[in-house]
């Protein structure tokens, strides 16, 4: 048996980690500034991460939700204060793509409603609903089609209103990226925020802030939604919630009543799962983290507002776009390559940053010199 040939990849194989470095297989050390695509929240192998699913693992790896999860407890009480969401409640799963399918069916189930608003530039995942309301007609397949998806433009709160005043009484909720990131580091304005959060207010549909890749204190904030001081109704995250070890959830508001068997899944939230997830905030609150980040991606992005090659630098905290010009296209290949710099991409020749919370300024002085070599051609060859 082969492997299905979807991923193309870099003839690269990663033998260990630690912190933001990983080695080959030639034990050549990389700066890993792309985090598994947003994944590696508290750096690689963390030692109290380690401890904690070891640990947890020579007890009891699994069981299934139809029994008491004490961690899953524990998880929601650390959750809802390392968030500010005390008040919220927690449903767990396994991926970011879940996260959103889920968040997407609740919303239908409290409002009975069938539309849903999503933006151009969006990602949401790649399950049925998911992929529906990603902007990529490309993956959706023929059987994910569906006419309950009205695209708007991006932080164009015009056609918003209009398309409310239209159609809200059949909208059942808004789903929104803080900051998307497959879109190319586009940062939604605090001004949209607050007009999906009125407007979902006045005809009773759900705002789901997409938290998969934007939240869990990359931006500084836990959710960078809440930078526009309004909260959402259900907030999905995944991706830095276990460091690596795949964990999902969505957090969501006090209006909203379970009834037995309204979601279910039989992988989220397992042991090993709550252990991961736990370790993670532990980890972020014990050393100020989101402080890191903001302070560090602060840096970044003054520097690399320096560099006159580059069209714009997008995003907030350690969630930072570098736009570049057609000729700089080699770029991202150049850091990889030539200076062992992962990081990640959008199209057409956005340069994504996506690193661990605790990256250190020398990390970020290291990048940065590397990028400047890249950006002005130094020993490149074309």
């Amino acid at each position: 048996m082969q492997l299905f040939d979807v991923y193309p990849l870099n003839d690269i194989e990663i033998t260990r980690a630690s912190g933001s470095n990983v080695w080959d297989a030639n034990e050549q050390k990389y700066l890993d500034l792309y985090g598994g695509h947003a994944v590696i929240s508290i750096g690689h192998t963390n030692p109290h991460y380690v401890s904690r699913l070891t640990d947890q693992l020579s007890k009891v790896g699994f069981y299934s939700n139809s029994v008491k999860i004490p961690l899953q407890v524990q998880l929601a009480e650390k959750l809802g204060q390392v968030s500010g969401k005390k008040d919220y409640q927690l449903f767990l799963v396994n991926s970011g793509a879940e996260a959103n399918e889920n968040a997407l069916k609740l919303a239908s189930f409290y409002n009975g409603r069938k539309k849903v608003i999503a933006f151009t530039g969006a990602f949401h995942g790649r399950t049925s609903l998911a992929v529906a309301v990603t902007d990529n007609p490309k993956i959706v397949a023929p059987v994910n089609q569906t006419e309950n998806v009205i695209f708007l433009p991006f932080n164009n709160e015009v056609a918003l209103e209009e398309t409310f005043k239209a159609q809200g009484n059949d909208i059942s909720a808004v789903i929104i990226e803080g900051i998307q990131g497959v879109g190319g580091i586009k940062e939604a304005s605090k001004s949209f925020l607050q007009k999906i959060r009125s407007l979902c207010d006045e005809y009773n549909a759900v705002y789901i802030a997409d938290s998969v890749q934007c939240g869990y204190g990359r931006t500084g904030l836990f959710y960078a939604h809440d930078y526009a001081g309004v909260e959402a109704d259900v907030y999905t995250m995944a991706k830095g919630m276990g460091n690596g070890f795949p964990v999902a959830g969505i957090s969501i508001a006090p209006k909203f009543k379970p009834w037995h068997g309204e979601l279910g899944t039989t992988f989220g939230g397992n042991h090993l799962a709550c252990a991961a997830a736990l370790a993670v905030l532990e980890v972020m609150e014990r050393d100020s983290l989101m402080k890191n980040a903001e302070e560090i991606g602060n840096y970044l992005i003054t520097e690399l507002k320096k560099f006159k090659q580059v069209i714009e630098v997008r995003g907030r905290g350690l969630m930072i776009g570098i736009e570049l010009p057609e000729e700089l296209a080699h770029v991202k290949k150049e850091l990889l390559f030539k200076h062992f710099i992962f990081t990640g991409e959008a199209k057409p020749n956005v340069i994504r940053l996506l690193p661990a919370l605790n990256l250190t300024k020398a990390h970020a002085d290291e990048f940065l010199s590397a990028f400047e070599k890249a950006v002005k051609g130094i020993g490149h060859k074309a």
